[in-house]
């Protein structure tokens, strides 16, 4: 049996985790597990998943509504312990500075653009993986 990676995906809007979703495949790299998505649409929900645990890495759209996905993310970096890396969407490239102020680990700018997306998503599941080693 292969080990897979849990991603929590949130955002209110559906066809953004649809983007998501099919800019990842089975597996966004060779070299990284076969990924499961949790989706969530609500900050409650993404707040009650990290409780429950076994997340490998969060996508957070920072779009997102009432809640958007940079404030998400400082709360859970404060919030949770040993907090899953971070992969925040963003409106534009001039937002990575909220980025950073957020505390995430990687940033995309929407719409997804797959192979961007792929890339930073596997980054962030290899370095857990070497963490984890």
């Amino acid at each position: 049996m292969q080990p897979t990676a849990t991603v929590l995906v949130y955002s209110d809007d559906s066809n953004t985790r649809e983007q998501v979703r099919l800019a990842t495949g089975r597996r966004p790299a060779p070299d990284v597990p076969v990924v499961e998505f949790l989706e969530c649409a609500t900050p409650a929900a993404v707040l009650k998943e990290l409780d429950r645990g076994g997340i490998d890495v969060c996508v957070l759209d920072g779009e997102a509504v009432p809640m958007g996905g940079m404030g998400l993310c400082r709360q859970i970096k404060d919030e949770v312990f040993e907090c899953p890396p971070v992969l925040l969407l963003i409106g534009r490239p001039q937002d990575a500075w909220l980025a950073t102020w957020s505390r995430a680990e990687s940033a995309v700018t929407l719409p997804v653009e797959p192979v961007e997306f792929a890339a930073a998503l596997a980054a962030l599941l290899r370095e857990k993986k070497a963490l984890n080693a």
